[in-house]
């Protein structure tokens, strides 16, 4: 390990409810993978590849710009066009 480096993007991993979901990566990003696995487990504590990836994969998420913006302005033409289609309550109707 290089100086000055001591985390990693990913910090401890959390527990959390789980779904089960099967990929299909490349030799290299499995090596990637594993090799990741094994920094982190002299941080962390032991953990294996296919522990991590749904984490990172969150991680990934989380921190994406545009997929944060993008989403936003989907939610916003969702929610309005879902506005337009309700009824008008009985307040608004007076």
């Amino acid at each position: 390990m290089s100086k000055g480096v001591s985390r990693l993007s990913l910090g401890a991993l959390p527990r959390a409810e789980s779904v089960k979901l099967t990929i299909t990566v490349s030799g290299e990003l499995k090596a990637q993978l594993e090799a990741y696995a094994e920094v982190y487990s002299r941080l962390h504590g032991p953990v294996d590849a296919v522990a991590l990836a749904p984490h990172m994969l969150a991680a990934f998420i989380a921190r994406d710009r545009g997929f944060k913006a993008l989403s936003r302005s989907s939610e916003t033409r969702h929610r309005v066009s879902r506005e337009r289609q309700l009824p008008p309550t009985e307040a608004e109707a007076t």
